[in-house]
């Protein structure tokens, strides 16, 4: 049985060597860390590496759940590859060990929590670009398509699929442009 531990940070900004330091101290025979967002599994190259190594009887430990998922989802299907491989999970500072009953249901606590934080964070975003906006501050990305140019091949009597094959743009980019009365 060997306790492997993973820690991961969201920003290059931010230090691993508290998380590294309590992994360490909590047994870990090996870890591996990461910056890099939690909210999805994509591109998390080193949760994949340890996702592969683990055996059964084998402990992936985490700090806290946060740190290995911020959707329930993905911190489902960590839990049941882990389940598969007879592996079990546990953390830190959390009271989970899904070997027991009980872990498992703080486990999913938890992990609705992470999700809860994640999507309250998005929508604090959201407002706080909505009010950027109101207030002329916030102006989004720059145009990538010249209206102008559209509009002018359209007066030429070009159609929308000739359009977009000469100023390498999709089709729906032309009709969506054509469509608009603000753009055009």
């Amino acid at each position: 049985m060997a306790v492997y531990g993973y820690a991961r940070v969201s920003t290059h900004e931010q230090d691993l060597a508290l998380q590294e330091e309590a992994l360490r101290k909590a047994g870990c025979d090996v870890i591996r860390a990461e910056k890099v967002s939690g909210t999805s599994r994509t591109g998390r190259a080193e949760l994949d590496t340890l996702m592969q190594f683990l055996r059964a009887g084998d402990v992936l430990m985490v700090t806290r759940i946060d740190r290995l998922a911020r959707s329930i989802g993905d911190l489902q299907d960590i839990v049941r590859e882990l389940r598969e491989k007879g592996a079990s999970l546990k953390a830190t500072e959390q009271p989970i060990d899904t070997s027991t009953a009980a872990g498992k249901a703080f486990l999913d606590m938890l992990g609705v929590f992470a999700e809860f934080e994640t999507n309250l964070r998005r929508e604090r975003q959201m407002e706080g670009i909505a009010k950027a906006k109101a207030a002329g501050i916030y102006q989004g990305r720059k145009p990538q398509i010249d209206a102008e140019q559209v509009r002018k091949l359209k007066s030429e009597g070009l159609g929308a699929a000739e359009i977009a094959r000469k100023l390498g743009i999709g089709r729906a980019s032309v009709y969506r442009l054509l469509n608009d009365p603000q753009a055009c």
